[in-house]
């Protein structure tokens, strides 16, 4: 087994080598000043299991596209030079939210990214929580494997105790079925029942709408969760509806972070107690913001580590427990 990083995403490639108890490979990057760059690797591949780990985020450094091509670039070299598979391992998979057509003549993105992956010579795809997990397996041919947060939250969450107990939250319709994974998760740890509520959400050319409030949060701790926060406006005004029904606590759970626009400040909300994310994408742009202080998070590095080592040995991954 052999397992790269590249630059801007070697702290979460270095704790899933430590995990894996390996080292990362070596490969060289080198930009051009005309702006193209080359990446290529170091140690030799030829015959071996490769495995290449890049959140697809935009940071301060690199922008979503930056990343996604070299990615492709560095995946097709791999390839290249002889290795016997290649696997992207993509903590936060870009594009993933467009994967249907909402306006005429509209993209389906996702589709698009797939078909780049499959055409530089991935053979499989690992990745966490995206947004819709039927488009996303639709979308490739290759092997794709997909891992869920659930297990991360509910360890987190199952130290909670409060005395009215807690009620789960989906932020918008579209996100129930994640929500009750997460309800029915939470129950079985808890050997009670936890009940779930969902927010009316509706979004046209920018503008949400939407008042209805089904369920109930009266003097319980509300667990608002979603794929990820973007600028932090959904959840906040899930939050909000909780509170305004009698919710004592909220706390929101997310798997990706991508933290722009004024996600700091809103995130700082009154209505919110805590915002927990995992380490798939770094929330470096929470650093000195009102928000740095409400937020926890966790890390499933070790998901992906035992998720890669049942890769390369055989062994079963879906349907089982990767966290511990």
């Amino acid at each position: 087994m052999i397992l790269f990083a590249p630059t801007t995403d070697q702290p979460f490639g270095i704790a899933v080598a430590h995990d894996l108890n390996i080292v990362l490979a070596e490969h060289e990057e080198r930009d051009f000043e005309d702006g193209e760059h080359k990446i290529r690797p170091l140690t030799c591949v030829r015959e071996e299991d490769v495995y290449v780990v890049q959140s697809l985020y935009g940071d301060n450094r690199q922008s979503v596209n930056d990343k996604l091509c070299r990615l492709l670039f560095f995946l097709g070299a791999l390839r290249d030079a002889g290795a016997k598979r290649v696997t992207a391992v993509i903590p936060y998979l870009c594009y993933s939210r467009k994967d249907r057509k909402t306006k005429t003549r509209d993209p389906i993105t996702s589709r698009y990214v797939a078909q780049l992956l499959e055409s530089v010579g991935a053979d499989r795809v690992l990745t966490m929580d995206v947004h819709n997990l039927a488009a996303f397996q639709n979308a490739f041919r290759i092997q794709t494997i997909h891992l869920e947060a659930t297990s991360a939250f509910v360890s987190h969450f199952a130290k909670q105790s409060p005395r009215d107990g807690m009620t789960v939250v989906s932020p918008d319709a579209g996100g129930v079925k994640r929500a009750e994974r997460f309800r029915q998760a939470l129950s079985e740890r808890l050997q009670c029942e936890v009940p779930m509520a969902m927010v009316e959400k509706h979004r046209s050319k920018g503008v949400v709408r939407g008042e209805m409030f089904a369920g109930d949060v009266e003097g319980r701790l509300a667990i608002v969760v979603d794929d990820l926060i973007s600028t932090g406006g959904t959840l906040v005004r899930a939050a909000r509806a909780c509170r305004s029904r009698g919710a004592v606590t909220v706390y929101a759970a997310a798997t990706h972070g991508l933290l722009v626009g004024d996600a700091g400040q809103l995130l700082a909300e009154d209505a919110l107690q805590q915002v927990v994310l995992t380490n798939t994408v770094p929330a470096f742009r929470l650093k000195g913001t009102p928000a740095e202080n409400n937020l926890t998070v966790l890390d499933v590095a070790p998901m992906f580590a035992r998720a890669i080592r049942r890769m390369h040995e055989g062994g079963p991954i879906e349907g089982e427990s990767l966290f511990e």
